[in-house]
């Protein structure tokens, strides 16, 4: 019913011209105009006009109403169907992503990354090959070999005059038995004095 309703009435405004995309003066834009107009119309013409004004806001006010209507008949479709707010906010944004992605800019920039991606990839390899390379030429450099040989010059010397040429601590055997003569030793008392006092 509201259906019929709302469509007999934008058909008889489309028929009309009365929708049309012309802009209208704001309120108080162009009061000049408005007050010129009004002193030359008759009493019988603003009387049409009242009345036809007063039809036209009933009209609006009509249409209001039919369009609360449908919402509210959109509501209860779509509680009957289950969906809520939150399923009807992840399609819209869905189906947003999807426009997005299908448009030409997104596709160019997308190809854009891309391609600086496998640029600035090749562009890091290279300069990984390059450090590795001077890295292995410093290496084999005769300066590197010669300090690497002071380096353990020093080291053998090191050794040599601290703990001469056998390791510092010897093997666990070692450090035993000698740790075991030492407290034998200090608990015998000297066999000097023993004689001596017999």
């Amino acid at each position: 019913m509201f259906s019929n309703y709302y469509s007999m009435y934008a058909a008889k405004y489309i028929n009309s011209g009365l929708l049309r995309t012309d802009t209208v003066p704001e309120e108080g834009e162009d009061a000049a105009a408005t007050l010129s107009a009004t002193e030359t119309l008759s009493e019988e013409e603003q009387e049409e006009l009242r009345r036809e004004l007063a039809k036209v806001e009933e009209e609006i006010q009509t249409l209001s109403q039919v369009l609360a209507a449908k919402e509210k008949h959109l509501v209860e479709i779509k509680r009957k169907l289950g969906i809520n707010s939150l399923q009807e906010l992840k399609q819209n944004i869905a189906k947003g992503w999807q426009d997005v992605t299908a448009t030409s800019a997104y596709k160019k920039t997308s190809e854009t990354l891309s391609q600086a991606g496998q640029k600035a990839s090749a562009a890091l390899s290279s300069v990984g090959s390059v450090i590795t390379r001077k890295l292995e030429d410093v290496k084999n450099s005769p300066t590197f070999k010669s300090f690497e040989e002071k380096v353990e010059n020093l080291k053998a010397s090191t050794k040599s005059k601290v703990g001469g040429t056998k390791p510092a601590g010897g093997d666990f055997g070692e450090v035993l038995n000698s740790t075991a003569n030492a407290s034998v030793t200090a608990t015998e008392p000297p066999t000097e004095q023993t004689q001596e006092s017999l």
